[in-house]
């Protein structure tokens, strides 16, 4: 039998429908992995094993029902589980039981999935962060909301995870700890059974270890037909977007983008510089505005009965600012962002993707301190589809990434170009 932590998704699932590999096995590998790594890495908030096997075997009773048969999972504890705790990041909601399940987990169960658990996030997916370390270097973050998730993909804990992101909540870690992450064009997955933070940026990311495996679990949660991946047969064109925040940029990230443009060049890619639109120059303003007024409207529930049990840093900074903002601030972010989004339409409609920074650098030494969305914030405001690769290691020996970003509702073609991408970049970045 095939070690199964040594196995892509897509093979694993091969493997378990033509009966060589159990679900139980897999589940298995899984959680001895997580026994023997979470004390260091502490990417878990509620796991469950007798639970997760029960689940596995259950599968193995069965015929397929689908490309994630037998295949674990973890799932940010920002969504839904009616079977498991889901806390949000927050003592408000401590052992607290959801009705059902997120309508993103219900499809990957659907489709065969194993939750196996649910993995840490910061508290409501905003500042103050849990107790995950980067399983590159524990003295290091692995980055924000979704750290937990981030960190047990990375680490050989899980296969496949569940994110979200409003600002830079998949990108960002999934860059910090080395893996593949994405976030879809907007409304893309539904959002159902999510703990809301601002409603018109929201989004369901996933994390994986390839760009092949991404595209099988984006495939299953939007119950579409799964498409075997093929590389494209021509180079694509790239458009090198250094961005507004290039002088916030780390030594070993300006590093890490040049080197990827250069070799992607070299592999025959068409790569040129670019600059956003000027109808973006206000993104930052937008983005503060759009999730500080929808901020404290969907808190409004924890500010009622509990606000002694929020973080002072959500409450002084994020509600405070909501508190201030009138509506009429809020419609002009809105329809500033619309605006935006409509250039960026036509500005990327040039490019196959637009190759950036998905984060300044390397992940920042310590706990508290998740890192910097300001690579990734804007993107999402735009509403276009992102993802992240691995990109080669700092002088530090942790990871660095690069982002793809590509026009809305051009997901498939983002993937497609990655793929081409991670090819000629090798996995993890190395030559």
């Amino acid at each position: 039998m095939p070690d199964p932590l040594s196995l892509s998704v897509r093979d694993a699932a091969r493997e378990i429908a033509a009966g060589r590999l159990s679900a139980e096995a897999f589940a298995t590998a899984c959680l001895d992995r997580i026994a023997a790594r979470e004390p260091i890495v502490g990417a878990w908030h509620y796991l469950d094993r007798d639970a997760a096997l029960a689940a596995a075997r259950a599968r193995d009773a069965e015929a397929p029902r689908g490309p994630l048969h037998g295949i674990p999972i973890a799932v940010k504890d920002l969504i839904d589980t009616a079977d498991m705790p889901t806390g949000y990041g927050s003592p408000i909601y401590e052992g607290h039981r959801p009705a059902a399940d997120a309508a993103c987990v219900a499809l990957a169960r659907a489709a065969g999935a194993v939750v196996l658990g649910k993995t840490v996030t910061t508290e409501f997916a905003c500042f103050t962060a849990g107790k995950t370390a980067n399983p590159h270097n524990p003295a290091h973050t692995p980055g924000g909301s979704s750290s937990g998730s981030a960190a047990a993909v990375a680490d050989g804990m899980v296969p496949l995870a569940f994110g979200s992101q409003t600002a830079g909540s998949t990108i960002r870690p999934a860059a910090y700890c080395g893996c593949v992450g994405y976030k879809p064009s907007f409304g893309m997955v539904p959002r159902a059974g999510v703990k809301a933070l601002a409603d018109s940026l929201d989004t369901i990311g996933i994390m994986a270890r390839t760009v092949g495996d991404i595209m099988l679990f984006h495939a299953a949660i939007m119950a579409i037909p799964y498409v075997a991946p093929a590389m494209p047969e021509t180079a694509p064109r790239l458009g090198l977007c250094r961005g507004p925040h290039w002088e916030e940029a780390e030594p070993e990230g300006r590093a890490a983008l040049d080197s990827a443009a250069e070799r992607l060049a070299g592999a025959g890619a068409v790569v040129r510089e670019t600059r956003l639109p000027p109808e973006c120059a206000a993104g930052d303003k937008h983005q503060q505005v759009l999730g500080s007024f929808e901020g404290l409207r969907n808190h409004m529930p924890e500010l009622y009965r509990h606000e002694a049990l929020l973080s002072a840093r959500l409450r002084d900074e994020k509600i405070a600012r909501g508190r201030q903002l009138t509506l009429a601030a809020f419609r002009a972010a809105c329809r500033g962002a619309e605006a935006a989004r409509a250039a960026a339409q036509q500005w990327v409609s040039e490019f196959d993707a637009i190759l950036t920074l998905p984060a300044p650098g390397q992940a920042p030494r310590g706990l508290a301190d998740t890192g910097s969305a300001v690579f990734n914030a804007l993107w999402t405001q735009l509403y276009m589809p992102c993802l992240t690769l691995p990109a080669g290691r700092s002088p530090d020996g942790l990871p660095l990434g690069v982002q793809l970003v590509a026009r809305r509702h051009a997901d498939e073609r983002l993937l497609q170009v990655a793929l081409w991408v991670e090819d000629r970049l090798g996995q993890g970045g190395s030559s």
